[in-house]
């Protein structure tokens, strides 16, 4: 249990986003560019919130907002790309909370959310509800500050997969997950070596270099904090850490439709900053990125219970910042990014060596809307 806690997690400060009109300059369009004007409103997505809860029941609770839309339609199926509309199982207006149940079992439910106007969104629960993977959950279904949605099925986030069950690889498999990026260092991997789905290909991206994850030297909450800030910053600016992101980036632009899962330890840290780079790429705003970076302490709230209840009282409150993720450590890789490369940009151009191509690979491939 002493591994994710002294690295990293996060970083982001946005990039250029695909803008898809301002109105104002809409309105004093010439009318020949009314058409087109009309085929990219049909075309955007009008969602500005959706969600969708797995119920202990097996039941799911989705709600969503739509500003504008009157009524919205919600069909499931179990593949993202091919959701049927035979069947309907919920309507609402543009803004409503419904709970769908008595649905056949699968490996994962997906809910197509069909406005009345506008293009449809497709959700899922973001977590995978594994036993063996508690932090093992979608990276995307977040909507991005144009009002694009990164689109899910497609990249998973986890900590330890050396748990994994032979039923849990098997639906990974049947999740169409081909490739995983694994963040660890050397002695990690050797302690716990991954369970990867079969015909998947592991790849070493290992951010820490020689650093050893295990060390516990601090003997105050403060200190610890600071070791989990500097840790942060190490994210951004080693050689390794660069390395290994670069390797998690280029395999997103070359996945050729296969889905990916990149991971560490606890899958909050390395995994954590992964996350927030991936999605301020894509233009997720700072805050959302934020919300997924600290969802990780929900997500491992029973693990991390757990690990703090086998130690004595007076190490408990040293220990705990060490299992966090808290708002101060992702605002460490935001400024290490600033301090070092000037901007998100920068860091994508001179941090990790992306150009413009790979952006707009990475955007076309991620984005839905």
């Amino acid at each position: 249990m002493t591994t994710s806690r002294t690295r990293a997690a996060a970083v982001a400060t946005l990039t250029g986003a695909l803008l898809l009109g301002t109105p104002a300059l809409a309105s004093a369009a010439p009318a020949a560019d009314a058409p087109a004007a009309a085929r990219r409103a049909a075309h955007a997505i009008p969602f500005t919130a959706a969600t969708v809860t797995q119920q202990a029941d097996g039941g799911f609770t989705i709600a969503w907002t739509a500003p504008g839309v009157r009524h919205v339609t919600v069909y499931t199926g179990t593949d993202p790309d091919a959701v049927e509309r035979d069947h309907a199982v919920a309507r609402g207006a543009g803004g409503a909370t419904v709970t769908v149940s008595g649905l056949a079992a699968a490996d994962r439910r997906y809910f197509e959310l069909v406005p009345d106007r506008g293009a449809p969104l497709v959700i899922a629960d973001r977590s995978l509800h594994l036993a063996s993977a508690p932090n093992f959950r979608d990276a995307g279904g977040y909507r991005t500050a144009d009002g694009h949605w990164v689109r899910m099925g497609v990249v998973y986030r986890s900590g330890d997969l050396s748990r994994l069950t032979d039923e849990d690889l098997a639906e990974l498999r049947r999740l169409g997950i081909r490739t995983v990026f694994d963040l660890r260092t050397p002695a990690e991997r050797k302690a716990a070596p991954d369970r990867v789905p079969a015909g998947a290909t592991a790849v070493d991206a290992n951010v820490l270099g020689a650093a050893d994850t295990g060390a516990f030297n601090v003997t105050t909450p403060q200190a610890a904090v600071q070791a989990m800030v500097d840790a942060e910053r190490t994210m951004v600016a080693a050689d390794s850490a660069r390395a290994a992101y670069r390797s998690v980036f280029t395999g997103l632009v070359e996945r050729d439709d296969e889905n990916v899962v990149y991971h560490c330890t606890a899958g909050k840290d390395r995994t954590g900053w992964a996350s927030a780079a991936l999605l301020t790429a894509l233009g997720v705003p700072r805050e959302t990125v934020e919300a997924d970076y600290l969802a990780s302490n929900a997500y491992r709230a029973a693990e991390n219970a757990a690990t703090l209840a086998k130690l004595p009282p007076a190490y408990q409150a040293v220990y705990k910042p060490l299992l966090d993720v808290r708002p101060e450590y992702l605002d460490a890789g935001f400024d290490e990014v600033r301090k070092r490369f000037g901007s998100f940009d920068g860091y994508l151009k001179d941090g990790l060596g992306l150009d413009q191509r790979d952006l707009r690979d990475l955007r076309s491939q991620l984005l839905a809307g």
